[in-house]
């Protein structure tokens, strides 16, 4: 396995508002996705810290925006340190997240993608084994409207025979070739057995290093 380029990162803060999340500059990656799909077992085992995220047994723990620093990405010659952060957003559509709080989140999470400076891309997190959902549709169209690359991780992929994964992900990209999705990729993921982690990190780092080309609606 190669390096990992997201070694070191660290829990920075657990925000219930975007304005108490970390400065707005630098660069930063958002993983979304549903309550149920992997999001935190997945952000452990891209950074390589097993502990870094919660895992639990009930889906939706995560209930706030929660800001992992990574270490400054180099820039060019004479160009300081570029801050650089993960952003794990509340898991979406867990029933048992009351009704208030599930607003809350859908207000705060609408603000955050139109608001952030900092925001160069997402990573949605979608079980293989299931169609989009309607978030995950809802998701892959805002970053399409705004130009903001998404990268899906297909997870669970262990769940399936290699045959079977090889086809969900053929289906999703021609989904998106179909739906005029652009700026969606998507590959393949297990946290469990380590499959696509070099290939998901890369593209963690790809958004990292990317300039963000169009201003975030007011």
């Amino acid at each position: 396995m190669a390096p990992n380029p997201l070694q070191g990162a660290r829990f920075v803060l657990a925000a219930h508002r975007i304005d108490q999340l970390p400065m707005d500059n630098g660069a930063e990656v958002a993983f979304a996705g549903r309550s149920n799909a992997g999001k935190s077992s997945a952000l452990n085992k891209l950074t390589g810290h097993h502990g870094l995220a919660r895992t639990s047994k009930t889906p939706g723990r995560t209930q706030q925006m929660v800001a992992f620093a990574l270490p400054p990405l180099a820039q060019g010659e004479g160009a300081a340190p570029l801050d650089a952060r993960l952003i794990d957003l509340p898991g979406y559509g867990y029933a048992k997240v009351p009704e208030p709080l599930r607003e809350h989140w859908k207000r705060e999470i609408d603000a955050y993608l139109h608001r952030r400076q900092s925001l160069r891309g997402v990573v949605l997190i979608v079980d293989i084994r299931h169609p989009l959902k309607e978030f995950d549709r809802m998701m892959l169209a805002f970053c399409q409207d705004t130009a903001l690359p998404c990268h899906v991780l297909l997870t669970k992929a262990d769940k399936l025979s290699r045959n079977q994964a090889a086809q969900a992900l053929a289906a999703m990209r021609k989904q998106f070739e179909a739906e005029g999705l652009q700026a969606a990729t998507a590959q393949v993921f297990s946290s469990s057995e380590g499959t696509g982690v070099d290939e998901g990190r890369a593209a963690v780092m790809e958004l990292l290093q990317r300039e963000r080309n169009n201003p975030p609606v007011a």
